[in-house]
């Protein structure tokens, strides 16, 4: 069932009007164009119509120069102030040029009324300020008022042109009003493409960021259920190792090799989710280590990039190496080196591999070249800088990535043995 209530319609269509006649100009959304130099030209446009609209006044209306100097700054000040203050420019610009409009009369048919050419002028900017700086529907209240000012000038002082003369005006206004409307949606719309695509940067950092660390959790799956494989046989066979254990020993290994497999099940469980669709058979990879440190390099020398090793005698290997250590320090490399091959073609590259107060330190460094490498945060595949940082944040490791004076690239990375987790 509708009910009608003329109360709220009224009360509606008030709400409207006062909306927009009033409450919008409070809101400006929108910068005048051109910054600083917009603002000069607005003041250079109001010392002009001080200067001109003074004398128009006064040699073609009939106002002395008195009356006419103080109108005729009541009109151009608000040029000025529309920028800061725009309901108070726009309000005090309209009520200067309806009294400039009531208080002159032109000498001769040529001139025209009720709007001389300065108020024109200066009703013209001040809309068109105020318009870029609030919305469409206030935008086309003030052009409105302009409009029904200067009927109602006309209905109660006829003149020879009578309502003629309000065409050409309405036109102007509304060609100004129309220009700052489609000026400020613009800026809008670059406003908000500029917010979607900070968003758009910020979820792809973040997307890259998640699978990295999906991508080094499948890795360390191989290392972690090595161990737990381990862990399990060892549980399983020490009754068989060890002469006359206990039936309760027998049973505490037993349940420890039960709980190894279950925890080895969740593991897989949990790759499965995270394996890529793109390596469906990186289950059964084995994950490479310092070891495998030579073959990478000359894959890199085949790809164009002449690469030198260097691995200190010092360096810990076997069990002495933790297996995730010596995984996070060859994709360390290899990424390293990957960007050389894509950013550096034709580089020389020295990877360097020592020990250093119980952590792994890796340097690699490449010559200038031409394309000389810079450094990638985000790249196809995960890999780069976002990658490097998570495998040795996971180490609580220190990395150092950072460009030479000849073009080329360093980075640097301290793995500590202690911080394995």
């Amino acid at each position: 069932m509708k009910i009608h209530n003329p109360d709220l319609r009224r009360r509606s269509l008030l709400a409207f009007c006062r909306q927009a006649v009033w409450d919008d100009l409070a809101r400006p959304s929108v910068s005048v164009p051109g910054g600083r130099w917009g603002l000069r030209i607005l003041w250079i446009l109001a010392v002009g119509v001080c200067f001109i609209g003074t004398l128009d006044l006064e040699q073609h209306y009939n106002l002395g120069y008195g009356p006419a100097m103080v109108l005729t700054v009541a009109r151009a000040a608000p040029v000025v102030l529309a920028p800061s203050r725009p309901r108070t420019a726009w309000w005090t610009e309209l009520t200067a040029a309806v009294t400039t409009a009531a208080l002159s009369r032109p000498h001769s048919s040529s001139e025209p009324w009720p709007w001389a050419v300065t108020s024109l002028l200066t009703v013209a900017v001040v809309l068109a300020v105020v318009g870029l700086r609030t919305s469409r529907r206030a935008t086309f209240a003030m052009w409105l008022e302009v409009l029904a000012a200067g009927a109602l000038l006309i209905a109660l002082v006829p003149t020879h042109d009578g309502w003629i003369a309000l065409l050409p005006m309405s036109v102007f206004l509304a060609v100004a009003a129309v220009t700052a409307d489609a000026v400020r949606g613009r800026g809008e719309a670059e406003a908000r493409l500029a917010t979607a695509e900070q968003i758009s940067v910020a979820e792809q950092a973040r997307a890259t960021l998640l699978a990295e660390r999906a991508r080094i959790a499948r890795e360390l799956h191989d290392v972690v259920a090595h161990h737990m494989s381990v862990i399990t046989v060892q549980a399983d066979s020490a009754p068989y190792r060890i002469p006359d254990v206990p039936a309760a020993a027998t049973e505490e290994f037993a349940a420890i090799a039960t709980e190894a497999r279950r925890s080895l099940a969740e593991m897989r469980r949990l790759l499965h989710v995270l394996r890529s669709e793109e390596s469906p058979d990186g289950e059964h990879t084995p994950q490479p280590g310092l070891p495998d440190l030579p073959t990478l390099i000359e894959t890199t020398g085949r790809a164009g990039i002449d690469t030198h090793l260097v691995v200190a005698d010092d360096v810990p290997t076997g069990a002495e190496l933790p297996a995730v250590v010596g995984l996070s320090a060859y994709r360390l490399v290899q990424e390293a080196l990957s960007n050389v091959v894509r950013h550096a073609p034709g580089a020389r590259a020295h990877v360097s591999v020592d020990y250093v107060d119980g952590a792994v330190r890796i340097g690699v460094v490449n010559s200038g070249a031409t394309g000389a490498q810079h450094p990638v945060e985000t790249r196809a595949g995960g890999h780069g800088l976002v990658g490097m940082r998570e495998r040795v944040a996971m180490l609580d490791g220190e990395l150092t990535a950072q460009a030479l004076p000849d073009g080329g690239f360093h980075v640097t990375a301290i793995l500590p043995l202690s911080g394995t987790p």
